[in-house]
């Protein structure tokens, strides 16, 4: 299998993002850089979501490290603001407090419950409940107790005609016609209804903001092997050095981070320390007009009709490409983007467990 960008995500995996349910107009605490996190979060959701959800500085800067590469816009101080914000003000419930898990409340509401189609199924946790009943029964043997399949069965969560199902509307039909194993499905509309919340359910749960998709074990690579590509086939070594701009790696960010890292080195990451400001090289290009003067500076647009850049001098200049016009980018993360191309799972997880030796 290729690795592309969407994988990462998949193997980083994402701390449970959701927050208890909310009071009306809830605040944020007043503190420094309160402004900072409700600009740049609130971009994608209510930034008062990370209310109630105490969390330890690595948790927080897993968090935002998720978000940027997910498309947070901001600068590197803003972003390590945002993780001081919440690391000092959401910290980790202390001793003797109430686990939001078990709390005897409904399941917290996630950020898939506050965004999707006007049609969307809105789960009845009674009748989810009553659905367990009926899945135990009829389906877990071939799809697993938690509808994500097995040898025997497909995954549900990512079957299209639950996905598709509203209320049992898809479902119901589905099973009406004739179970694919050739198995016998007979339900009551009541229970098609039911089972539909159960497994609306279960998407949920599954998705990133679910409660189930804690942070995985990523460290299941072998060392020698991360070498080995590190130094081969990889190109690592070729611009990295484990004594150099690598050295003590594993001691600045936990495997997850790391990992990111690793494939994406331009996405700004929080982990065991605060990251550096201006940590991202920056894209540059030189353009050569046809009179033969040519100019250097850091990028700002690029199309097939023109080119844009800021000089040394931060003055803004704009060429039209056309015949006689030369333009040489030059991306110091290409080595990387070039490697997507070319990554297998197993690649990505032995250079990270070779790196995370380096403490």
């Amino acid at each position: 299998m290729r690795f592309t960008s969407a994988c990462v995500l998949l193997l980083t995996g994402v701390a449970p993002w959701y927050a208890s349910p909310q009071t009306p107009g809830a605040q944020l605490p007043d503190a420094p850089n309160r402004e900072t996190v409700q600009r740049i979060c609130s971009a994608c959701h209510p930034a008062q979501i990370v209310l109630g959800r105490g969390m330890t500085r690595e948790q927080w800067g897993g968090i935002v490290s998720n978000m940027i590469s997910r498309g947070a816009k901001g600068s590197d101080d803003e972003f390590a603001e945002v993780v001081d914000y919440l690391a000092k003000n959401l910290p980790p419930t202390k001793p003797g407090d109430t686990p939001l898990a078990k709390t005897k409340t409904a399941r917290p509401p996630s950020l898939i419950d506050q965004a999707g189609a006007n049609d969307k199924q809105v789960v009845d946790e009674d009748a989810a409940a009553r659905g367990k009943t009926v899945y135990i029964a009829q389906c877990i043997t071939c799809h697993g107790t938690r509808a994500r399949g097995s040898e025997r069965g497909a995954d549900l969560v990512r079957s299209l005609v639950v996905l598709h199902d509203r209320y049992g509307n898809t479902i119901g039909p589905y099973l009406a016609k004739g179970h694919p194993q050739g198995k016998s499905v007979s339900l009551t509309q009541d229970q098609v209804v039911d089972l539909s919340h159960f497994l609306h359910q279960q998407v949920g749960d599954t998705l990133r903001t679910g409660p189930y998709n804690n942070v995985l074990n990523i460290l299941v690579g072998d060392p020698r092997e991360g070498k080995a590509f590190f130094d081969g086939p990889g190109g690592c070594a070729q611009c990295h050095s484990i004594t150099g701009d690598l050295a003590h790696i594993a001691s600045k960010y936990d495997p997850p981070i790391l990992q990111l890292k690793v494939v994406f080195p331009q996405t700004a990451a929080f982990g065991r320390r605060r990251s550096p400001s201006n940590s991202r090289k920056p894209v540059t290009v030189t353009v050569t007009t046809a009179s033969g003067e040519g100019v250097t500076g850091v990028l700002d647009h690029i199309d097939d009709f023109n080119v844009s850049l800021h000089d040394g001098s931060g003055q803004y200049l704009s060429f039209e490409r056309g015949p006689g016009v030369k333009v040489e980018k030059h991306d110091p993360y290409a080595a990387h983007v070039a490697l997507l191309d070319e990554y297998t799972d197993k690649d990505i997880h032995d250079v990270v467990a070779y790196l995370e030796t380096f403490k």
